[in-house]
């Protein structure tokens, strides 16, 4: 892919990740069936090729020893700086984040083929994401839809899969307007777009305006739909960044990046609306140094979540109970500097954390009773890591 002019912010993945199945409380109100885990998983690290990343690199994690291991890089992409992939496994979308492509005021997104053996990566086709920098893709629930969120541009975009995994033109797009009182908020800054498991609803996360989106989702032609109310409001200069939901689609947890707190909320899922539970900070009390929040994760049995501090340089982990109330259970130093993302394997017995300005991805061991972290004292090089994403396991 040829490489043109790039847009970053000053100071600047749930991305196609699998839930695992794992025997949960009934009060939590959803049931999964347990299953044996396999030996390793693989995972893609995303990067900043501005920066020196190499491109896309595929990885090994040891569920035996937690060990980390480099296995191929799919060179040439520039800055695939956020990545998922359809729940088969079989195909893989980045975002570029460009601020000009082909001409245009926009990034690009590309979508590859997955060798089901050496899961190396084809490029199949691009396409213009419609709007600069785009900074989060995702895949909708029934693996037929792709989703950009362009940081630059301010907007959002929706392009249906092909039958053989490449991307059409975009079957919808929104532009946000507004700001924010923060400096960081001068126009609007779209961050993240995705559905939930069920399909019918898209939240879209804008930093620049202190708001997430609510729409719709039409996933038989691809069109977003404003609900009634059509966003929800976080606290003024609160930059949310990022989402998660609770695995038993009832809680939906916003990181917001400028203020570093974690906001609960219960998502009706009837009329795609969103009720603040809870807010609470992301760094440890008397902590006065900069800090931006950047990614959050929910374990796969619903009862921990997880955020990163990028300049406090941890991860602060939550308990939540059935209400969605959040209790501080640690913070871990992610042993390295500005931890971009992180993710838990499917099983929930790692935690891997993306340092992207010490460039190393970090693993950790999850205590599954107490959701406490251990650094397992190793780390694995990779350049400028700005997303992780573990490849589902073939059948």
């Amino acid at each position: 892919m040829k490489k043109t002019q790039l847009t970053r912010r000053g100071f600047l993945r749930l991305s196609g990740l699998g839930m695992a199945a794992v025997a949960l409380p009934e009060r939590l109100g959803f049931e999964v069936t347990p299953f044996a885990a396999p030996s390793e998983y693989f995972f893609y690290v995303g990067s900043y090729t501005s920066a020196g990343g190499e491109g896309i690199t595929l990885c090994r994690l040891s569920m035996q020893t937690g060990s980390l291991q480099k296995v191929a890089v799919t060179r040439n992409v520039s800055e695939p700086s956020f990545l998922a992939m359809d729940r088969q496994g079989r195909y893989l979308y980045a975002v570029n984040e460009l601020g000009s492509y082909q001409g245009m005021a926009s990034g690009a997104v590309s979508a590859f083929s997955v060798h089901p053996t050496t899961r190396a990566l084809t490029l199949i086709n691009q396409q213009a994401s419609r709007g600069s920098a785009p900074c989060f893709v995702s895949v909708d629930a029934n693996d037929k839809f792709v989703m950009t969120a362009n940081y630059g541009g301010g907007n959002i975009s929706v392009f249906p899969i092909q039958s053989n995994g490449g991307l059409g033109a975009a079957t919808d797009f929104k532009q946000f307007q507004g700001s924010g009182p923060h400096p960081n908020q001068r126009s609007p800054h779209a961050h993240q777009l995705m559905t939930n498991a069920s399909n019918q609803y898209a939240l879209a996360a804008d930093l620049g305006t202190d708001r997430v989106m609510l729409y719709r989702f039409d996933a038989a032609l691809g069109k977003l739909t404003a609900t009634t109310p059509a966003s929800f409001s976080t606290q003024p200069g609160a930059g949310p960044r990022h989402f998660a939901f609770h695995p038993n689609g009832s809680f939906v947890f916003v990181i917001n990046e400028l203020n570093s707190t974690l906001l609960s909320l219960a998502f009706d899922t009837t009329r795609g609306t969103l009720t603040q539970v809870q807010s609470v900070s992301t760094l440890p009390a008397g902590y006065t140094g900069t800090s931006y929040c950047a990614e959050v994760r929910v374990s796969p049995d619903g009862k921990f979540v997880y955020g990163s501090n990028r300049g406090h340089n941890s991860i602060a982990v939550f308990a939540v109970d059935s209400l969605g109330k959040l209790t501080l259970v640690q913070h871990v130093s992610t042993q390295g500097l500005w931890p971009r993302d992180f993710i838990l394997d499917p099983t929930g017995t790692y935690l891997l954390v993306a340092n992207q300005q010490s460039h190393t991805i970090v693993p950790f061991k999850r205590d599954p009773v107490s959701g406490k972290l251990t650094a397992l004292g190793t780390s694995l090089a990779v350049t400028a890591p700005t997303s992780l994403l573990v490849a589902p396991t073939p059948a």
